[in-house]
């Protein structure tokens, strides 16, 4: 069946191994190097989307059998708008914050600024932003229309409020959802004083435009996701606690030593991975037969 996995390497660039074997699964070794990121761990947290694939006239990056392909954080779209876009202060440093603008956000895909008609989707993954936040800034009050939006909160806290009357601030390993539908207008802050927020943030195209609003999250604990996949977000009726409206998983897992992970991805599915901390070297043959990866720190 057709799989296509991407692998961004958001720290350090992924060593990878890999052979053409059409029709067949795929087996990759993922092994943690001991260098410890920004945040001070150095164990490999990753993200994992599955996503329905479309034809190859429908969008630029048509899956290839049998084929994986790495992203270095190098290769990745950095933006950095200015402060007043999002109703923020003029840019400063302090003790906490030594960057020189208020956001630091990568883009995997085509947004705003950056445009690429060879790069502007993963099957019906449309958007996926890495976004850095400075302490006490935030994206102001801003709208959203037929898009279903999944941010999931890799460091510090995030405080959403929305025009449907929701309010609540998320920690690591929380994830949240919106269907904008019709429309919807909210933002996303970093109320905490001293610490930066990091998230990330992806927008999957709906199977269907003009739907009811709605918002819902999810927490998880470091247990829940401990050398396993814990299954986030799913098509509606599948049984994520993250239901959103269209053929979509989100995995994420927490790797330490001497762990595996085993994930398997449907001939009409591709997978985008997504190493968000720590460093992984990936190996991969073909020994298993029909669309699956092994992962194993």
């Amino acid at each position: 069946g057709e799989m296509l996995t991407r692998l961004p390497a958001p720290s350090i660039p992924l060593s990878t191994k890999s052979t053409q074997c059409p029709g067949h699964r795929r087996t990759a070794a993922l092994r943690p190097r001991p260098v410890a990121p920004r945040s001070g761990r150095c164990l490999p947290h990753v993200l994992l989307t599955t996503v329905y694939c479309l034809s190859s006239s429908a969008h630029a990056m048509a899956p290839q059998e049998g084929r994986i392909f790495k992203i270095s954080r190098d290769e990745l779209y950095k933006s950095e708008p200015p402060a007043e876009w999002f109703g923020n202060p003029e840019n400063k440093k302090d003790k906490h914050w030594t960057n020189d603008n208020w956001l630091r956000s990568l883009f995997h895909f085509s947004f705003a600024e950056y445009h690429s008609s060879k790069n502007s989707r993963f099957g019906v993954l449309r958007v996926m932003n890495d976004d850095l936040v400075q302490p006490a800034r935030g994206f102001g009050t801003h709208p959203h229309r037929d898009m279903e939006i999944m941010t999931y909160i890799v460091e510090g806290s995030l405080t959403h409020q929305d025009s449907m009357g929701t309010s609540e601030t998320l920690g690591r390993g929380a994830v949240q959802f919106m269907t904008a539908g019709t429309g919807v207008r909210h933002s996303e802050r970093n109320l905490d004083p001293e610490r930066p927020l990091r998230f990330i943030q992806m927008w999957v195209e709906p199977r269907q435009r003009s739907l009811p609003p709605n918002y819902g999250s999810y927490s998880s604990e470091l247990a829940d996701r401990q050398d396993k996949w814990l299954h986030l977000a799913s098509d509606v009726g599948k049984g994520a606690p993250v239901q959103i409206n269209q053929e979509c998983d989100l995995y994420v897992s927490e790797l330490a030593s001497g762990g595996s992970l085993d994930v398997s991805v449907r001939k009409d599915r591709q997978a985008y991975l997504l190493c968000m901390e720590g460093e992984l070297s990936i190996s991969s043959t073909s020994s298993v037969a029909e669309g699956a990866s092994s992962l194993s720190p």
